[in-house]
């Protein structure tokens, strides 16, 4: 009998005792899988172009493109050959669309990824997680409840040099890792997050005029995933600028450190945090934006261990990203290499080949994407699955409210709530003055 994905999606409701775990086991090895991308901004139009080039090798197929820009999905549906819309949840509803891909701004991660789960979707969701702490949550219990799918974006935990580390800390060969260190630094001179903005672009063109914009679908006002304002092009363009939309250097860029090192430090799962402050300002860039050109955070993890990363948008002289054990360290760019201790020559020598410097194996691995299809039709091992994601999200914004708010953060890991005792204030009192934005289904 050949039953097919698409088969069980047309009879799938009159076999109720199917859970959509064993439906996301229905999808063969070999079969082709079919893939949808929704939102084909930067990195949107980016995965679309590089999967498009290899979807014969991947045993793909674009199927849909979604965005609410039309210039941009059209540039999308001409380049995939995927059928456009503006309308997200028309993909949702489709049965020929096995998994999507999500590079929609920050604020709209988790509400799509949630519903495209729901139905029975499989999901590469672009990083940062969430825009919010409770929208990770939510998001992390709907993969533990849905049983499906679901990649969160930062490529570096795809890295052979992050699982070689992961690798070589379960051994015990740099002895107890007690602080790390990494940054994202760039510097230019039309500001960072400043990109073009097309002239022509808004919401009161035609609907078929390229420049048309659904900006109220945009903002997303309607479920609060964002407060509802006139049309403004710097915030639709260059949206990274401002705090209603994402969380800036910190979840556009560190959050591709943190996730790294918590997976090489803490595990497959990461780990959420202790206690996070953080520091830093608007040094230079003073136009419209409301985040900070100079980040600078630390979190501490129960396991006693520190980690240490600065975002700086005004020189990209960033610092060498390092894992420092009792017994040794490890510059995780160089290889990684490993050098021992001087005071603990003797201990290093006996756990790496009686030598004070070694340069470890590199894995063969798939890149982010493929390990992504790979987890969908071998059930392989995905590099950031959403526990990882959601414990990254979790320090991440932290630092950004610790900053944003000056105070010293800590996390509740019974309660999962964010705490503080660095003012006078109890924790419930703290956490009614630090109104964070929160999403509606």
């Amino acid at each position: 009998m050949n039953f097919t994905r698409r088969t069980f999606v047309k009879t799938a409701a009159a076999i109720p005792f199917l859970t959509s775990a064993s439906y996301s086991r229905i999808l063969g090895s070999n079969e082709r899988l079919q893939v949808a991308f929704i939102g084909t901004g930067g990195m949107g139009t980016a995965h679309a172009n590089d999967l498009a080039k290899r979807v014969d090798d991947e045993n793909v197929l674009i199927t849909n493109v979604c965005d609410v820009y039309k210039r941009r999905l059209m540039n999308a549906a001409n380049v995939t050959g995927g059928a456009p819309t503006m309308e997200y949840k028309e993909i949702l509803d489709s049965p020929d669309v096995d998994a999507v891909v999500i590079s929609t701004p920050d604020h709209w991660h988790t509400k799509i990824a949630i519903e495209a789960m729901e139905s029975g979707k499989d999901v590469y969701c672009e990083k940062p997680l969430s825009h919010t702490i409770e929208q990770a949550l939510a998001c992390r219990d709907a993969v533990h409840r849905t049983g499906r799918i679901l990649q969160v974006g930062p490529q570096g935990t795809s890295n052979p040099k992050y699982w070689a580390a992961r690798k070589a800390i379960e051994a015990d060969k740099i002895g107890k890792v007690t602080w790390s260190q990494g940054s994202y630094c760039r510097n230019s001179r039309g500001g960072q997050f400043n990109w073009p903005i097309d002239d022509d672009a808004g919401p009161n063109q035609d609907k078929n005029n390229e420049g048309y914009v659904w900006w109220d679908r945009w903002l997303g006002w309607e479920w609060n995933l964002a407060p509802k304002i006139d049309w403004n092009a710097d915030h639709f363009f260059r949206f990274r600028k401002y705090l209603a939309y994402n969380g800036g250097l910190a979840t556009d860029l560190l959050y591709h450190r943190l996730a790294p090192f918590l997976r090489a430090i803490e595990g497959a799962n990461g780990a959420y945090p202790s206690r996070v402050v953080a520091s830093g300002g608007t040094f230079l860039e003073k136009d419209e934006r409301d985040i900070p050109d100079t980040f600078l955070m630390v979190a501490d993890y129960p396991k006693e261990h520190s980690i240490v990363l600065a975002s700086v948008m005004t020189n990209n002289e960033g610092l060498p990203t390092i894992i420092r054990g009792q017994h040794g360290t490890m510059f995780v760019d160089e290889g990684p290499k490993l050098v021992g201790q001087d005071a603990w020559e003797e201990e290093f020598k006996a756990k790496n080949d009686q030598k004070m410097e070694v340069i470890l194996d590199l894995p063969t691995r798939r890149d982010h994407m493929g390990n992504f299809f790979d987890a969908i039709r071998n059930g392989d091992e995905l590099a950031c699955n959403v526990d990882l994601g959601c414990s990254t999200m979790v320090g991440i914004k932290m630092a950004v409210d610790a900053l944003r708010y000056d105070k010293v953060l800590r996390w509740d890991n019974e309660s999962e709530k964010v705490i503080s005792f660095s003012d006078d204030k109890s924790p419930k009192e703290l956490l009614a003055s630090m109104p964070l934005p929160m999403f509606a289904c």
